[in-house]
């Protein structure tokens, strides 16, 4: 059998894969490690192997070899659907990517589309559509704005908050499955499953007045490519309202973060934003929602374009 996405095409090695798994749940990585080797040994074509190869030498304490099975699931995947190219960036101190593989992010949040609001709304308390709403608010950015883009949309939590004040509203995400949840609502007049970048960038120069991205910037490094397709689509006086993770210990550009997302230096935002010529209305500081116990500290940023 040849190997797929949830089988290596062994039944012996998914037996070995299947142990692994519970020990790793148990708390013994390394012999997670070994009986993942002896699976790899059996099928050594199957690249969420290595990836959970990686994971089992990473909780093992085995540096080294982890970012060697994350390589060799990155070369057996290109697309890296599971994100084993961002854990090696981590682990080997390699410059951060610019943004995670879309592959990655697309089956990152279609798995998670069936449970995504009970999870992050009830349990981790997520607030950055409440955030962005309310630095609008605060600056007086109440609409009634004719075409409205909400990148990331997902499964449309900012759509209450955007309907009543939007002519026309339309929602970016990469994943299907949340477009799906969104659809349901009946909030959006379109959704479109595409790159956020791509379909600013395809949309009439100056022909949205507000761009949104709750909880979105966090799963990109580089802002400029996304900051510019929004200076493209935005008219004059249009409106950018964006949340993004920040740590204190990053002081410019941006950095990849144990969790797999990105934190920004607000310096670098304001820069940025200089560049592509936007003003900057608001940075206000807030905690955007619990990771483990512990809130996760960003901003609520309110751009206007030249």
């Amino acid at each position: 059998m040849q190997p797929t996405f949830l089988s290596s095409g062994d039944l012996i090695a998914d037996r070995r894969a299947d142990y692994a798994a519970a020990l790793m749940e148990s708390g013994d990585a390394s012999a997670a490690a070994d009986l993942l080797e002896q699976a790899l040994d059996l099928a050594p074509g199957w690249a969420p192997g290595w990836f959970r190869l990686g994971e089992a030498r990473e909780a093992a304490g085995h540096i080294e070899g982890a970012a060697a099975a994350y390589l060799r699931a990155t070369e057996l995947d290109p697309s890296d659907r599971l994100g084993a190219g961002l854990r090696l960036a981590r682990l080997n101190g390699a410059p951060a990517p610019d943004a995670p593989p879309p592959a990655y992010v697309r089956d990152l949040f279609d798995a998670y589309a069936d449970r995504f609001e009970q999870h992050l709304v009830e349990a981790l308390g997520y607030r950055a559509p409440q955030a962005i709403a309310a630095v609008l608010a605060r600056h007086g950015a109440t609409g009634p704005f004719g075409t409205v883009v909400d990148l990331g949309c997902g499964t449309g939590l900012m759509g209450p908050l955007l309907r009543p004040i939007t002519g026309k509203l339309i929602g970016i995400d990469l994943s299907e499955r949340m477009l799906a949840v969104a659809a349901a609502k009946q909030l959006y007049d379109r959704l479109e499953a595409a790159d956020v970048v791509a379909a600013l960038e395809a949309l009439p120069a100056g022909s949205v007045e507000l761009v949104t991205a709750a909880d979105v910037f966090c799963y990109l490094g580089d802002l400029a490519p996304v900051l510019t397709a929004a200076a493209h689509a935005l008219a004059p006086r249009g409106r950018l309202a964006f949340t993004v993770e920040t740590d204190p210990a990053v002081g410019t550009g941006f950095t990849l973060r144990d969790s797999l997302r990105y934190a920004h230096a607000p310096a670098s935002l304001m820069a940025l934003a200089g560049t592509l010529g936007f003003r900057v209305e608001a940075m206000e500081t807030l905690d955007l929602r619990q990771d483990r116990g512990a809130p996760v500290t960003g901003l609520a940023a309110l751009f206007t374009r030249s």
